[in-house]
């Protein structure tokens, strides 16, 4: 027990070493994790013998639950219903779509069983939540026309798409008659959302009705309600996948305590999830298998990268008028990875009579996918012109927070103080301060520029230098292109009375405002609510 205690410890270790050279190299770190394995395995250095499929379907299985449950539940909801429908498109039908041309490129032109060739399909058909997440942040790409958004929720949402097409596959594959694959496919679709939903509202009306939780329990309790999503689902026939991405979407973009916490700890959790995926997809390899399938697996991933992921994407896009660049984008961004990787291991558990090597044609497949899309893609979308500077990619996620700090001067209207009597609208301030707030008789104030100091006064003065004791918290909030307040003055946009703009952030540099200030496109502007 201790030597595999050990040996588990050495792993990620060495996974959090690579992670180092992954950041210098450009590499997505993914792809060192399953070097890794199969260094460790039975073609590699050490030549460890493993080739269990059914318990390393289980292992990846669970921690696909958390990698997909992480996705719906860190992916924030879009305020461009276009943007959504697009990606639930992209996701359903675009994967479909996806599977249906891979399928037939394997079954017309590389001559593989009809049953084989669909199972290749709807394998390799999703792309990889945790590859496009893990890409967007590190490299921070700003994407126009709300890309990042439906790249996210597309990625997030497939897996339980793909994951049913695997299963109708393995029916046939198994001899199942095609008159019963609508009755699964019914049961997959309607249990996978209905326990999606009365999961997330369950465990909502726990969080915010009652007293159950005690403090510290949250991570445990959304753990639980994640595991519970899934295996009830499943249970019921139900897709398991799909229930637990309802469920994190539905949480996730819920006001519920301590959610930056519960963000923090399933980042870990997922993070550690990846390193035991793609460690075990690698460890379970036989490398010297892999020239046998090297050619089918090329075409596949040539057929698949070049044709029929653009032309889902064209298909889907296209009705919604699309720029041309992207739906390039788009399109390249379709990276494959640890999903398409633990489905062919279940296909491979369940299934004793294929005659191709499915779990090696995909091994190659989403690893050239990985390394070589996930490396262009910030070149691709450089190319393409899809960067935006006046975006930020980190909104698109649940765990970005839009508050910052300023530094307040406490300052006491006395009877000999210059400023006593005068309206602030005549009294002569740096143009790096302002009064926020007017503490007067135990009356909390929002002073505005008619607005009179009197003895007694406490004031509180917003400065862009650091000098007190004390930082508050303010809101911020970027002006983008489609912003309401975009080149207007600060004294003609519709405020509630009690909120001022304390701060701007413009160019990299920072001043407070007046009445008369023009707010830009890319400002950052600070805000204070009473």
């Amino acid at each position: 027990m201790s030597v595999i205690i050990l040996f588990c410890s050495v792993v990620i270790l060495s996974c959090i070493i690579t992670n180092k050279f992954s950041n210098i190299l450009g590499i997505p770190s993914l792809v060192f994790f399953m070097f890794l394995g199969v260094l460790f395995g039975s073609d590699g250095i050490l030549k460890i013998s493993f080739s269990d499929y059914n318990l390393t379907s289980k292992l990846c299985s669970l921690g696909l639950i958390f990698i997909i449950f992480y996705g719906g539940f860190c992916t924030k909801k879009s305020n461009d219903n276009k943007a959504t429908v697009q990606a639930v498109l992209l996701s359903s039908f675009g994967t479909v779509l996806t599977a249906l041309f891979t399928s037939a490129f394997c079954y017309f032109i590389l001559k593989i069983s009809f049953a084989e060739s669909f199972l290749i399909g709807a394998i390799i058909s999703s792309t990889d939540a945790a590859s496009v997440f893990s890409i967007l942040r590190s490299k921070r790409l700003n994407l126009k026309y709300n890309t990042a958004p439906i790249l996210e929720m597309e990625s997030g949402s497939n897996d339980p798409f793909a994951y049913m097409l695997t299963m109708l596959g393995i029916v046939l594959l198994k001899g199942g008659e095609p008159a019963s694959l609508m009755p699964m496919l019914f049961n997959q679709l309607f249990w996978g959302i209905t326990f999606g939903i009365l999961t997330a509202f369950s465990a909502l009306f726990i969080f915010k009705k009652t007293k159950l939780l005690s403090e510290g329990s949250d991570t445990i309790f959304m753990v639980a309600s994640a595991l519970a999503s899934f295996s009830i689902a499943d249970l019921s026939g139900g897709n398991g996948y799909l229930s637990v991405y309802i469920t994190g979407i539905i949480l996730g973009n819920s006001e519920i305590r301590n959610k930056v916490n519960l963000i923090y700890f399933f980042d870990g959790i997922t993070a550690l999830a990846q390193v035991l995926i793609f460690f075990l997809i690698g460890f379970l390899s036989f490398p010297r298998k892999i020239p046998e399938i090297l050619v089918p697996a090329l075409l596949i991933t040539l057929f698949l990268s070049f044709i029929a992921r653009p032309l889902a994407v064209f298909l889907i896009m296209l009705p919604f008028k699309a720029p041309w660049n992207q739906i390039s984008f788009i399109s390249w961004a379709g990276l494959r990875g640890a999903a398409s990787i633990v489905f062919a291991i279940m296909t491979v558990a369940e299934s004793s009579n294929l005659k191709y090597d499915l779990f090696h044609i995909v091994f190659v497949a989403s690893l050239l996918s990985v390394a070589i899309q996930g490396s262009m893609l910030p070149v691709i979308a450089k190319r393409d012109g899809m960067i935006d500077r006046f975006n930020d990619v980190r909104k698109t996620f649940n765990d970005y927070r839009q508050e910052s700090a300023i530094a307040l001067d406490k300052i006491l209207i006395k009877k000999s103080h210059p400023w006593k009597g005068r309206k602030i609208k005549d009294i002569n301030i740096s143009d790096n301060a302002l009064i926020l707030t007017i503490n007067r008789n135990n009356e909390k104030i929002l002073p505005k520029g008619r607005t009179k100091l009197m003895e007694g006064d406490e004031i509180l003065l917003g400065t862009t230098v650091a000098s007190v004791q004390n930082d508050i918290k303010l809101c911020e909030t970027t002006i983008d292109k489609g912003h309401e307040w975009l080149n207007k003055k600060i004294n003609t946009i519709k405020c509630p009375q009690n909120f001022l703009i304390a701060l701007i952030k413009r160019n990299n540099s920072a001043f407070v405002p007046n009445g008369d200030t023009e707010i830009k496109l890319g400002d950052t502007l600070v805000f204070y609510e009473a």
